[in-house]
């Protein structure tokens, strides 16, 4: 079983594996610089359905679908799914998952569901409770609007501190350890961090002390420095929020800066697209980590990553009553050996 090492930190006593994974994503990012590591990139971003919440959905099904297709895997084979999105009631997993017949613990972790979701398939799994569980969550840049700005017909301006929620999803299945990785070996479940940060529109600087906080307890717990890793990568902290969170760790004598990777800004091409500070959305970095980190780590290429999904906890309603945006991270700590 994990070995609790603090009160967020667990370090695997047999390391589960991330067997297989999958990503698909909507035009815009196919049209971005990772283009051709997603499994699929689909051009219509209704995928078939009539509405952008059930677009969501369909787009969650068909990466979890291709995730265990790719694995070898069949949905009567998987013992659990952790998976969620950003819409109200984790509406996007409901109904885009109920037709799968698999138990499944909806969770919310705004765009840090990737990280969280995995940290739990990990725990479960090696406890031995878990057997094969699913990671995967998504997110889509309509449905998000529509729930938590304006109408896309409203023509709002966006500010440069704003950033683009990808129309992206992305799956994992986690087994017991296997001959072959990528594996994870740890995890640190973060704390929500609030500094005071109101606007909905630079949400990178809302969640970027959560990222330190969480990067800084998994060193600090596991006695490891940034350079035990090829990279530290976070989700959707995007330009303003990649900068905040270097700046936040060099003040506490961590330079991550020569690794440092954030998945809001790889999505995009800033010169061609306009996304102004950047990717976001749950379904970003969950795109970025099972598209294009994973293979690297299969490979070799990497041999350790620690991927910090992060969340913006946002509500609509507590914004409009003047409240600050508190932000989340988790870390996984993910090794080829």
């Amino acid at each position: 079983m994990a070995q609790r090492i603090s009160r967020n930190t667990f370090i695997m006593d047999m390391p589960p594996a991330i067997h297989s994974y999958a990503a698909i994503v909507g035009k815009k990012e196919g049209d971005g610089p990772l283009h051709r590591h997603f499994d699929q990139v689909y051009q219509d971003t209704h995928f078939g359905q009539d509405s952008w919440e059930k677009a969501e959905s369909e787009l969650l099904r068909l990466t979890v679908m291709k995730a265990l297709e790719k694995g070898n895997i069949s949905k009567e084979d998987v013992n659990y799914m952790f998976a969620g999105d950003l819409l109200n009631q984790c509406t996007t997993t409901s109904y885009g998952l109920r037709d799968l017949e698999i138990p499944v613990l909806c969770v919310y972790g705004a765009c840090s569901t990737m990280a969280e979701s995995l940290l739990l398939a990990a725990l479960m799994t090696d406890s031995g409770i878990g057997g094969n569980v699913v990671a995967a969550t998504s997110s889509h840049f309509c449905s998000a609007e529509r729930q938590f700005r304006f109408p896309l017909s409203y023509g709002g301006v966006r500010t440069p501190t704003a950033q683009w929620t990808c129309t992206a999803s992305g799956a994992a299945v986690v087994t017991p350890h296997e001959k072959q990785g990528p594996y994870i070996k740890g995890v640190t479940v973060g704390k929500i961090v609030d500094m005071g940060v109101c606007d909905a529109n630079n949400m990178g600087a809302a969640m970027a002390p959560a990222a330190a906080y969480v990067i800084e307890t998994y060193l600090n717990d596991t006695g490891m420095k940034p350079e035990d890793f090829d990279l530290i990568i976070t989700g959707d902290l995007g330009r303003v929020g990649g900068t905040l969170l270097i700046e936040l760790l060099a003040g506490d004598g961590l330079n991550i800066a020569p690794r440092y990777k954030d998945c809001g800004t790889m999505m995009f091409d800033y010169e061609k697209q306009d996304v102004h500070a950047g990717g976001s959305g749950c379904g970003c970095s969950a795109a970025v980590l099972c598209g294009y980190f994973l293979d690297k780590v299969k490979s070799g290429e990497y041999k350790n990553i620690l991927f910090c999904a992060t969340g913006a906890l946002m509500s609509p309603t507590m914004s409009q009553q003047g409240e600050s945006i508190p932000g989340i991270s988790h870390a996984v700590h993910i090794s080829r050996d």
